[in-house]
């Protein structure tokens, strides 16, 4: 049975995969979003052009968003979105609490920061997918000239 399931299932990963990098990817750009313009929800305080961390940190989750989502360099900005969350995780949550779980004074509010880490890093490892930016440009760059 399982080996069944599995063997159907395999086939459809390369597409899953491209689904889950475009959804988590526009997910993330609109925290970055939301951080840099206040769209399409307001986060409830205001980041000033340049303010440190805060926008930097939402310029990031933008910029990697999109590129994520479109799968264009996908590795490499998967590696900098994990690489931001991990940093918002330390600086900004763990502080407070040490439990990711529920908000202060029991959990830290960190789950969707250690999420986005753990998801964006799986993605350095496992690419884009079947249907991204990347992939087509590697296929345009082995086909033979002539």
């Amino acid at each position: 049975m399982t080996e069944s399931l599995t063997h159907r299932l395999v086939g459809y990963s390369p597409a899953v995969l491209s689904l889950f990098r475009l959804v988590y990817g526009l997910l993330f750009a609109g925290h970055g979003s939301m951080i840099l313009f206040g769209w399409p929800v307001a986060t409830g305080h205001h980041v000033g052009v340049g303010d440190w961390p805060g926008w930097y940190a939402g310029l990031i989750e933008l910029v990697t968003g999109v590129l994520v989502a479109a799968g264009l360099f996908t590795r490499a900005a998967a590696f900098l979105a994990s690489g931001t969350m991990a940093v918002a995780y330390f600086w900004m949550h763990q502080p407070n609490a040490l439990w990711p779980i529920g908000e202060a004074p029991g959990g830290n509010g960190g789950t969707p920061a250690i999420l986005f880490c753990f998801g964006f890093f799986l993605l350095v490892f496992l690419g884009p997918g079947r249907y991204a930016v990347d992939t087509i440009r590697t296929a345009k760059a082995q086909r033979p000239q002539g």
